[in-house]
């Protein structure tokens, strides 16, 4: 890494330490911002975010940066991650669903919840390709289950490839809960997956309402795999916790934004620590 001083005076390492403090506080950092504050060229700036995106310290979008995604772990592993907080969320969002609805519930340890907190009287026909939401649903008598089929992949433990595209774009739902890994108001929503991408668009695209679960940490990031814009989301669910400032976006966009519970700091979990080594 070059440590030649910009015209600020500051070396290169200790202007990327400040732009890295900038995504922390503000939650994205703007090239043309950027140079401006430093008094360099916005090629400067722009080869900063391409060297400080190879080194993995940052995600690289279209005019800046943003804070990068964490590695999804296990599927077992992300069922540890903050229980109570996708717990609350599930029992706020599944009130959403109406008699006779046809809905799709994506895949996620989130999703999950949610199967789990539908009332146990509910009529309805859910469509999904998770096959533990299914397994969740069988404790719902009067909810007719279509699981959609597929070559199922390991670690989301959810079919992803042509034949869930197809199987998904023969409906016509009401409601989706999309499994969100990344959501951010400029470059809508993301996920790690191209395949996922895929699958997620086409529930998106077959859907009346799109509805997504989100804890903090996945609000203001991005993936490389577009799913959708934020446009065509309907409701979001997250912590009381987070800001005003941070949500105003979504709601600007015509997000319904729900906050449900307040974030409590808690201890990491083994697989948390082992993610941020």
């Amino acid at each position: 890494m070059q440590n030649n001083a910009d015209n600020s005076g500051l070396m290169v390492a200790e202007r990327r330490r400040h732009i890295l403090a900038t995504l922390e506080r503000d939650g994205k950092v703007v090239a043309a911002e950027l140079s401006r504050s430093f008094g360099v060229s916005e090629d400067t700036i722009r080869r900063d975010l391409r060297e400080m995106a190879n080194e993995g310290l940052l995600q690289r979008v279209h005019g800046g940066g943003l804070p990068l995604a964490r590695v999804n772990p296990s599927f077992p592993a992300r069922e540890r991650q903050q229980p109570r907080v996708k717990e609350e969320l599930a029992r706020a969002a599944a009130t959403l669903i109406k008699r006779g609805q046809v809905v799709f519930i994506d895949s996620g340890t989130t999703n999950v919840a949610v199967a789990r907190h539908l009332p146990r009287d509910l009529e309805a026909t859910i469509a999904t390709n998770s096959p533990p939401v299914a397994i969740a649903l069988s404790e719902h008598p009067r909810v007719e289950v279509v699981l959609l089929g597929g070559r199922v992949r390991k670690d989301p433990l959810a079919a992803a490839d042509a034949v869930t595209i197809a199987a998904v774009r023969q409906i016509r739902a009401d409601l989706c809960y999309l499994g969100v890994c990344t959501l951010d108001p400029t470059f809508g929503i993301t996920t790690v997956d191209l395949d996922e991408s895929y699958v997620k668009r086409a529930m998106v695209e077959a859907s009346a309402e799109v509805v997504a679960l989100a804890t903090a940490d996945k609000l203001g990031t991005a993936s490389p795999y577009v799913v959708a814009p934020l446009s065509e989301l309907t409701w979001l669910f997250t912590e009381r916790g987070v800001s005003k400032e941070a949500l105003a976006p979504y709601r600007a966009a015509g997000v319904t934004v729900t906050q449900d519970i307040e974030t409590e700091p808690a201890k990491d979990t083994d697989d948390e620590a082992a993610l941020r080594k």
